[in-house]
């Protein structure tokens, strides 16, 4: 039996998907692989993440939380809000592990889909 050994891809549900491969594209900065009519793919750092107008309508709701690693949390958050991404809250710490701190700050995407930027930083 086979086991699973990586995430291969993961779909997030869009309304207008050329609106949404802007979002991704222009916004984020992630590597626009291909396109179609409805939909859109892109690069990771090796996960693929699947943009598409919904097949079926039980498909067509808000997905899980996508958390995007940055190293640096603050000017990665300055630098998306200039690029027009509207964050829900600021950076904050949300758990504390050690001398190890996650920090988060979340926003949504242009299809309600909410995400968040995340930091770990060893302190001390």
């Amino acid at each position: 039996m086979g086991s699973i050994t990586k995430i291969g891809q993961i779909a997030l549900p869009a309304t207008d998907i050329m609106r949404a491969t802007a979002f991704y594209k222009d916004r984020l900065g992630l590597q626009l692989l291909f396109t179609t009519e409805t939909m859109a793919f892109f690069d990771c750092d090796g996960v693929r993440l699947f943009i598409s107008l919904p097949e079926k309508e039980e498909f067509g709701h808000s997905s899980s939380v996508l958390y995007f690693h940055v190293e640096d949390i603050r000017l990665a958050y300055e630098e998306y809000k200039k690029k027009g991404i509207v964050f829900i809250d600021e950076p904050h710490m949300v758990a504390k592990m050690g001398q190890t701190e996650t920090w988060m700050a979340f926003f949504k995407d242009t299809e309600d889909n909410m995400h968040a930027l995340m930091s770990e930083v060893v302190v001390g």
